[in-house]
């Protein structure tokens, strides 16, 4: 064969030389996409966008997984802070970016309350992001004053069944995780209390020191240093499970309200189209990292529990949130925003 191929280098057209060349060409042409299909993912630093601002338990934990995940993938992966109403600014800079695996979103429960809290929400989670995972749980706690009569949380719900609508719940902004936690107790306990929401956790505890408030509802992180210090003791948990940073706490089911479940959450998505075998890259790592010992114990010190997820379970919590608080919202009349 390689005789008779000469010659008809020699005798047809092209010179050997340049012949050669073009097969080499060829060649070469014709390895490239294997060798992309068999290249590594991720090949360079990839973008985790937040619907928060710095500082915040949702950031200090995005980046503390973050790191682990730069540890074990081998690339940085950065976080950029975007906060808005609604995580709208996140999410049209995360579609935006394309869905070649580099651009990566953080969406919570706040991301499902918005579908039916806002109007006009110009994207939709479950159709333009692809889940990859959950990276963590949390809980909302409901508090008092450390002298208050209220011992248990069957106290408070005694009390304000003798005495309707004279107990104060605080909470921080109306359409919150914790505003509506406090709207699902009250029906679901068929309660009438006064929900009265402040601008931020720190009013919520000022108000209960000063017993303007009977009862604050807000997640762990914010609470801490106040239940450290023995100003304020929990009552109950919101999750089903009692919560691991509070493990003496009885949940609100312990309480003899049947069913109640607000377990906040917070997962990783990509853009709509990012390829399956990026999605399963990234859901592996996170299963590695987040099951890490140490990540965890300091996780669990702002009130996360880490724990992954499949994509499919993380896009069935996502589905079952949005109906779960659209429900919520319908019945409290919360006004669209």
């Amino acid at each position: 064969m390689k005789p008779s191929l000469s010659r008809g280098l020699v005798r047809g057209g092209p010179s050997r030389r340049t012949a050669v060349f073009s097969l080499a060409a060829l060649a070469a042409g014709l390895a490239a996409p294997a060798v992309r299909a068999q290249s590594k993912y991720p090949e360079k630093p990839v973008r985790v966008i937040l619907p928060f601002g710095a500082g915040g338990v949702a950031d200090v934990t995005a980046r503390l997984v973050a790191a682990a995940l730069g540890n074990k993938l081998g690339q940085n992966f950065v976080i950029e802070n975007m906060p808005g109403a609604g995580g709208i600014a996140a999410a049209r800079a995360a579609i935006s970016a394309g869905s070649d695996g580099y651009t990566l979103m953080l969406q919570t429960n706040g991301t499902a309350i918005s579908v039916p809290l806002f109007n006009h929400l110009p994207f939709d989670p479950v159709k333009d992001f692809v889940p990859i995972s959950t990276i963590g749980y949390f809980t909302c706690d409901f508090i008092v004053n450390a002298s208050s009569p209220y011992r248990t949380l069957g106290d408070f719900l005694k009390a304000a069944k003798d005495k309707p609508g004279t107990l104060n719940v605080g909470t921080i902004n109306v359409g919150s995780t914790q505003n509506l936690t406090a709207e699902l107790f009250k029906s679901m306990a068929g309660v009438d209390v006064v929900i009265v929401p402040f601008r931020g956790s720190p009013d919520v505890v000022v108000a209960l020191l000063r017993d303007d408030i009977q009862m604050g509802i807000d997640f762990y992180a914010a609470l801490k240093p106040t239940l450290d210090s023995g100003k304020a003791r929990a009552l109950a948990t919101s999750a089903p499970q009692r919560s691991p940073e509070l493990p003496n706490v009885p949940t609100v089911q312990e309480a003899g309200v049947a069913g109640f479940d607000v377990t906040a959450w917070n997962g990783l998505y990509a853009p709509k189209g990012t390829p399956d075998d990026i999605v399963q890259t990234l859901n592996k790592a996170l299963h590695d990292v987040l099951a890490d010992p140490d990540l965890k114990k300091r996780a669990l010190d702002l009130g996360i529990d880490t724990k992954a997820s499949t994509p499919a379970e993380l896009d069935a919590r996502m589905r079952g949130d949005i109906a779960k608080w659209g429900q919520v919202i319908a019945k409290a009349n919360i006004p669209k925003q």
